[in-house]
């Protein structure tokens, strides 16, 4: 059974359904009364939504960990797992069953709230998946930017299912404002993890150089790769800090929260990168990039201080 929660990056996707319930349950919920914000999903629809985000997101490290066998002997030997504990048959078949179960769900979920043209976001996120796992992570930047790009609709996916549905003249403006808000989380989350997915390419340069995957460190080399990954990593501490500045600045508890708990262990985290030589700095990087991710999720339940 652990064997197939690690295949299935099991923290991960707590991590993802964390966002998820936090976005209803920290943001809009508590807001339907005082501001007016109406949502779409019964409670068990949105566990439905869940569901279907995170069995899709397993089925894209199942097929992620079988196109990885060779790379993961070199880069990653003490927690290999498939051929190891799961066979690539069962593996694939899970691959398989994972997927369709997962955009089975997902329409009928947009059928059940008579939005069936919803389903073509499980079938693209399902799709972009297999597409990176299997070609276009071999694309230095390309590959990161698409799996970045899936995190950030796994957002994105609460304000399209609980907020546009239920917009009409009178409260269009507050469910746009609230919609923007998810949109700037979902910005947060693609910047964040776009800067460890190359990190995580430094990390594992050695493995990647014999699959001849094609990643930044490999075409560029990891010394050159790295000076670039730096500069990309000063982008989400700018952009924090210029959002905080801009628009959270009165509320000093907010400020305080995102300046420790966010903006902080980037910066560290980029003097780290600067200097970073090998893979134990590498993987100390990307756990902090994790961390910030996890924070900045957590920040949705100061948004009683910041929409008071």
């Amino acid at each position: 059974m652990i064997h197939f929660l690690n295949l299935i990056r099991w923290k991960n996707l707590l991590m993802i359904a964390i966002m998820q319930y936090l976005i209803k349950y920290a943001l809009l919920l508590p807001f339907s009364e005082s501001h007016g914000v109406v949502t779409t999903l019964s409670h068990f629809n949105f566990f439905l939504l869940v569901l279907a985000t995170l069995l899709i997101a397993a089925a894209g490290y199942v097929i992620n960990d079988i196109q990885d066998i060779e790379t993961d002997r070199i880069n990653k030997p003490n927690k290999l797992i498939i051929n190891k504990y799961i066979s690539e048959k069962d593996a694939t078949t899970l691959f398989m069953v994972l997927n369709i179960v997962g955009v089975g769900l997902g329409f009928y979920l947009t059928y059940s709230i008579g939005k069936t043209s919803f389903f073509a976001i499980f079938f693209i996120a399902s799709a972009l998946l297999y597409i990176y796992s299997t070609s276009l992570k071999q694309i230095a930047i390309v590959g990161n930017a698409v799996v970045s790009l899936v995190v950030a609709l796994s957002i994105l996916l609460v304000g399209v299912f609980e907020l546009i549905p239920a917009i009409n003249a009178s409260n269009e403006a507050v469910q746009t404002t609230f919609i923007n808000v998810i949109k700037d989380y979902a910005i947060f989350a693609f910047m964040i993890n776009l800067v460890r997915e190359l990190v995580k390419d430094l990390e594992d340069i050695e493995g990647d150089q014999k699959a001849e995957i094609e990643t930044l460190p490999v075409v560029l080399g990891r010394e050159r790769a790295n000076k670039i990954v730096f500069l990309i990593s000063l982008v989400p501490i700018l952009s924090i800090t210029y959002y905080v500045v801009t628009y959270l600045f009165k509320q000093l508890t907010v400020v305080g929260y995102f300046l420790i708990l966010v903006i902080a262990p980037l910066i560290y985290a980029s003097i780290k990168l600067f200097n970073a030589k090998d893979k134990a700095e590498y993987k100390h990087i990307s756990l902090i990039y994790k961390l910030v991710m996890l924070s900045g999720m957590l920040s949705l339940l100061l948004y009683n201080f910041i929409l008071k």
